[in-house]
């Protein structure tokens, strides 16, 4: 693994350890060379997804793209770390186990929507404000009104 401090190609392993519910592998590593410690994720990975886009453009699927989307949906909740992690890689894991190379965004979309139902409600907001494309208040207005009538 080359160090991404230096690119010193030698690191050394320090610790290992099973992550995100044993899915994952995260490993601890110290590079000799300019003395930085990182950590490294090892996952499963089944399959290289196509992500459909609305336009009909069809671009590989990245992880960092979904991460920064739910990320930024639950920021300043009170949800650990971990749990975020757990909640990203279950995503990903359901899209490999659809047997399809090639999924639409608007399947991955609904996809975290309903998941983010059950563990946070105002990311659930915040996210569908994006994916769903409110353009003004009266949208937010709208949508809660009827997340309200559903939850009751």
């Amino acid at each position: 693994m080359r160090c991404p401090f230096c690119t010193y190609t030698d690191t050394q392993v320090k610790d290992s350890r099973p992550a995100e519910d044993n899915l994952a592998i995260r490993r601890r590593r110290f590079c000799p060379e300019c003395g930085s410690r990182f950590t490294t994720f090892e996952r499963i990975h089944l399959a290289d997804l196509i992500v459909l886009k609305k336009n009909g453009d069809r671009v590989p699927f990245e992880r960092d793209k979904l991460t920064l989307s739910i990320v930024t949906a639950m920021s300043k909740r009170p949800i650990e770390q971990d749990r975020v992690e757990k909640f990203i890689s279950s995503i990903i894991r359901r899209l490999e186990l659809l047997g399809e190379q090639e999924i639409p965004s608007t399947k991955i979309g609904e996809m975290v929507l309903e998941s983010l139902l059950d563990l946070d409600k105002v990311a659930y907001v915040r996210f569908a404000s994006v994916y769903k494309d409110f353009k003004e208040p009266d949208d937010f207005k709208q949508f809660i009104a009827n997340l309200m009538e559903d939850t009751e």
